[in-house]
């Protein structure tokens, strides 16, 4: 009985098996894009970020979150006492060292120089007449040795306060010259303990407070152009030779859940970064929503190339990426175009007619 069980339940399958039929696929023609993926963030135009030039404690915030600024406007104040002393004390160095003050020192020397030359024009005029003297026979050699003697010293410490007048001078203008360059140094730092904004735009974001620590390696606050955004999207190494200034791209973000929104690649900048091995790629938008804010992620494909009539098969019936199997059986090699996620273009090897089978 159990044998005749067994015998009846295969019948049944072998006549299942051979009444399940065959699916079959026709290529067809419909039209396809082919796209590359990117992943990116929206941005300010002109979005920068604001540092610190010198290093202190928050005194001041000027501004708040959201408001307008201009160019040169003060966003915050930093109290640093060292640069304070350091102002101070180069304004009394300046101040000691002026030309006009040390003008004293000068006209002293002047007046020594003065009486110097007097003396030495005076032993001079000794040390000729002596030596007009001797030629007569008058005077002792002595008396004329002494008067050459008197005129070489008279005449060394004139030109010495020459030189010594030079030296003084040179000394003078050096250390006024140098005293007011370090107090404007020590101005401009100074002036740094006011950060300022270097455009016109909106403060999107004020990333310290009052009382807290800055520095010249840590932002202070976030400004961009308010009504103008772009994009900055992520393309990988691998298809970065397909992209191309003016393409378009079809976008979607998170914050405008179902809306497709459109751009064309308007910059390429030709370095990939090592870390994450993709380029970066900005693009404008065509027509931007009605309210963006930077930093917005966004998902993009960039088109690369569009058909409006291609013949095209499903992309799961691609074997070994040249082939493809007839209902026949047959195993038939094609050649490929296009191909987006689902499909692929055929462009030799089957027709319209040809039935297919899933590999």
């Amino acid at each position: 009985m159990n044998r005749v069980v067994l015998f009846l339940f295969g019948i049944i399958g072998v006549f299942s098996a051979c009444n399940k039929k065959q699916e079959v696929f026709y290529a067809s023609y419909k039209p396809i894009t082919q796209s590359v993926y990117a992943s990116g963030t929206v941005k300010g135009k002109n979005q920068y970020q604001v540092y610190a030039r010198s290093t202190g404690i928050i005194q001041e915030v000027y501004v708040n979150e959201g408001d307008f600024v201009k160019k040169g406007q003060a966003i915050l104040k930093i109290d640093n006492q060292v640069l304070s002393l350091a102002k101070s004390n180069a304004l009394a160095t300046a101040q000691f060292n002026d030309l006009k003050l040390n003008q004293d020192k000068l006209l002293e020397l002047q007046h020594s120089i003065e009486v110097l030359k007097e003396t030495y024009l005076e032993d001079s005029l000794l040390l000729l007449r002596q030596q007009n003297l001797y030629q007569q026979q008058v005077g002792s050699k002595l008396e004329l040795e002494q008067r050459s003697l008197s005129f070489k010293r008279s005449r060394s410490n004139y030109l010495s306060s020459l030189l010594k007048y030079s030296q003084l001078n040179r000394q003078v203008d050096y250390a006024a010259k140098q005293a007011n360059v370090n107090a404007a140094i020590s101005n401009e730092q100074l002036g740094d303990l006011i950060v300022k904004s270097e455009l016109d735009g909106k403060l999107f974001s004020v990333l310290k407070k009052r009382g807290e620590m800055v520095n010249a390696q840590s932002p202070v606050a976030i400004i961009a152009n308010a009504n103008s955004y772009y994009l900055e999207l992520l393309v990988d190494e691998f298809d970065i030779a397909l992209i191309q200034l003016g393409q378009t791209v079809m976008l979607t973000m998170d914050s405008y859940k179902g809306k497709v929104f459109e751009a064309k690649v308007s910059k390429i900048i030709p370095i990939m970064n090592e870390r994450n091995k993709t380029f970066l790629i900005e693009a404008d938008f065509l027509k931007a929503p009605d309210a963006l804010y930077p930093n917005l992620t966004a998902e993009a494909n960039i088109v690369i190339t569009q058909k409006e009539k291609a013949l095209l098969i499903p992309r799961n019936l691609l074997v070994e990426q040249k082939f493809v199997m007839l209902a026949s059986g047959e195993k038939r090699l094609v050649q490929t175009g296009l191909m987006d996620y689902e499909q692929v273009e055929i462009l030799k090897g089957i027709t319209a007619e040809d039935a297919l089978a899933k590999p």
